[in-house]
């Protein structure tokens, strides 16, 4: 599929923000949230002042996590994320934002150093007390036996490292993304409806000093009309030939 506007964009770009959303995941078994199948169709997300005051939404929590375990923990990156790992390795990429808690860009060779999770990982489960992080094998596992909610060994509560709802984004987190955002000479947004704020408004940082802003994603999105290029269908199709002819040039 040949997007000759695409290839053009990359090729004076040497400073993209890549913005990731779940369209870029779906590829790869993982769900999505908010899509006609997504998982809050089928469930109520359990909020961040629930889960600390209620014992029956931790349980709710855990079941949800474990549910969801099955499918990021043999979960593969796509032709979608290993684009954006080799659009990295020609030297165009300086950072990838993603609303995604999966890991893949990483685990398709985006190095560690230049993923910002906007939302945090699954990769982790944190201690609310004591900010502890622990691989999440261990207490889900627990969960899975006792139908408990694991605690840390201080006694505080373990929570995947992710944002729930209601639980405010890690500062340090989205003031490196609108710097990246504010740096960039293109933002390259990837199967995001781009309608989840604030994760949202870190493409704006650079649309407001007037940065190229390229949209890929099956289906509309809130920021349609800001786009400079906007390609409809999907990104693991569109991007790989992209970079593919980016790279013969």
């Amino acid at each position: 599929m040949n997007h000759p506007a695409l290839v053009s964009h990359l090729q004076t770009a040497h400073r993209i923000l890549v913005f990731t959303g779940a369209g870029i995941s779906t590829g790869s078994g993982i769900p999505d949230f908010r899509g006609p199948n997504g998982v809050w169709t089928k469930r109520q997300p359990v909020y961040f002042q629930d889960f600390l005051r209620s014992e029956a939404k931790r349980i709710e929590y855990w079941d949800y996590k474990l549910e969801a375990w099955a499918y990021f923990k043999n979960a593969q990156p796509n032709a979608a994320h290993r684009a954006v790992a080799r659009l990295q390795a020609l030297g165009r990429v300086q950072a990838v934002a993603t609303q995604n808690i999966d890991g893949l860009h990483q685990a398709a060779g985006s190095p560690e150093e230049s993923v910002i999770e906007v939302h945090g990982s699954t990769r982790w489960i944190e201690c609310l007390s004591c900010g502890g992080l622990f691989a999440p094998e261990p207490a889900m596992s627990y969960f899975e036996k006792h139908r408990q909610p694991p605690l840390c060994e201080c006694g505080g509560l373990l929570k995947s490292a992710t944002i729930s709802f209601g639980q405010p984004l890690r500062r340090k987190v989205t003031e490196r993304a609108y710097a990246e955002a504010g740096r960039s000479d293109l933002v390259l947004a990837l199967g995001s409806t781009l309608s989840v704020y604030p994760a949202a408004e870190i493409p704006l940082v650079a649309i407001a000093a007037r940065v190229p802003y390229v949209i890929i994603n099956q289906g509309p999105t809130e920021h349609d009309s800001l786009a400079t290029l906007r390609i409809e269908g999907d990104v693991a199709e569109i991007l790989p030939a992209a970079v593919e002819a980016l790279s013969a040039v």
